[in-house]
């Protein structure tokens, strides 16, 4: 079992059970002070400044850099960018890379159970370019399978994008078996890590990922703030989306410029700074548990939570065998936000609707749910109050009206 201090994270003083972590998670009190004793005591600019408080500014920043590159097993901190999140970095891979990449009749293989993020600019690029986006078939537990993944594959496959795990039935991905089947057909492997680079071991060298994205407020830091990792050779190639400020080496009147090197090139403007600040400090928390030991625990509770839910004659559950804190449920008769409405009278947390996968009906046969996504700071005794209200909602309609 994982022992953390309850009152770091200031919120959860106010009584609120907290089971929406796929959406966002909860701050610590070191992220918010960190961010706020930048702003207190040295909220200069980076990288303009020949004074110390830019100096130390653009130094803390840099630092961040180094340490996301550690945290995911980069080879090179030159290999990460920072963005406005995992969308802003999709679409930079998209129209940044593949635009240029991707050639007539390429195709480009998603799943239905894909965030709208990676679904999106790729439907977006296909109305300017010649490809085709393919959906690879999931078995009958919603899941991607290696042997549907090969047989989907043809000579005219160039990219593979795909979530580490999906935010809505939870199906974690082999990312390193795949990797293999997709660089033996010499394609890219775009991953989508929101989900999983807060809750699992991520190591983008070992899993020989060619670009992988992530959040930073779904991992304790703030929002605003994404991550772009990405192949050396491929963000070299990779086109700015964003011109102005800072990725400039320098520029004249006769429209000549030059461009800083990567990553700089494609951080313009101001980035977010007291974000990034956050980011350092969040890394620097869940290091100290142990991503390990994170992954574990939510795997024992997430078993805990189906083992009581399965006893409610009227929950019905559409993934509790997928390996992740992710589940999925409705109550027989009742439409999701209803729910969720009123499991809010008793200050619980959770998502309801299609969860920003709305292909993903084609797949589970149900437009709508409730989804339950549980971190390290979540436990049993939550879960059991949980329990303690859905086996009352037979008075559901009379406690939301």
């Amino acid at each position: 079992m994982i022992i953390i201090n309850r009152e770091d994270f200031p919120i959860l003083n106010n009584n609120l059970i907290y089971f929406d972590n796929s959406a966002t998670t909860l701050k610590p009190k070191c992220v918010i002070e960190a961010m706020n004793d930048y702003y207190y005591n040295y909220g200069a600019n980076i990288h303009r400044g020949d004074y110390k408080i830019s100096l130390k500014a653009s130094n803390e920043y840099e630092e961040v850099r180094n340490k996301v590159a550690k945290f995911i097993g980069a080879n090179n901190a030159t290999e990460i960018v920072f963005t406005s999140g995992a969308t802003d970095s999709l679409n930079k891979i998209v129209f940044g890379f593949m635009k240029n990449y991707l050639k007539d009749g390429d195709e480009v293989l998603l799943t239905k159970s894909e965030h709208a993020s990676n679904v999106i600019p790729w439907i977006e690029l296909a109305k300017i370019k010649n490809i085709k986006i393919k959906y690879i078939p999931l078995n009958k537990n919603h899941e991607l399978t290696i042997e549907s993944l090969e047989k989907t594959i043809t000579k005219n496959t160039k990219v593979i994008a795909i979530a580490a795990i999906t935010n809505v039935v939870g199906d974690v991905r082999n990312i390193k078996e795949i990797s293999e089947v997709a660089h033996n057909n010499n394609i890219i492997l775009v991953v989508d890590g929101a989900q999983s680079v807060p809750h699992m071991k991520t190591n983008v060298a070992l899993d020989n990922i060619d670009f992988l994205v992530f959040s930073a407020h779904k991992m304790l830091g703030p929002t605003g703030l994404g991550v772009l990792y990405g192949k050396k050779k491929y963000l070299e190639q990779m086109k700015p989306l964003e011109f102005g400020g800072g990725m400039n080496q320098y520029f004249e009147v006769t429209g000549e410029v030059e461009y800083k090197s990567i990553p700089t090139r494609l951080e313009a403007g101001t980035p977010p700074i007291a974000e990034v600040i956050g980011l350092g400090k969040a890394i620097d928390y869940l290091e100290k548990i142990g991503m390990d030991k994170i992954y574990n625990y939510e795997k024992e509770l997430k078993k805990y939570l189906v083992s009581k839910l399965e006893k409610i004659d009227k929950i019905v559950l559409y993934n509790k065998s997928t390996d992740s804190g992710v589940l999925a449920f409705n109550i027989e008769g009742i439409f999701s936000q209803d729910t969720a409405i009123y499991l809010d009278e008793y200050n619980i947390c959770v998502r309801a609707g299609n969860h920003c996968a709305k292909i993903l009906k084609d797949e589970i046969n149900i437009k709508n749910t409730c989804r339950l996504s549980l971190y390290f700071y979540n436990t049993k005794e939550e879960i059991d109050k949980l329990v303690e209200v859905l086996n009352k909602s037979d008075d559901l309609f009379k406690v939301i009206l």
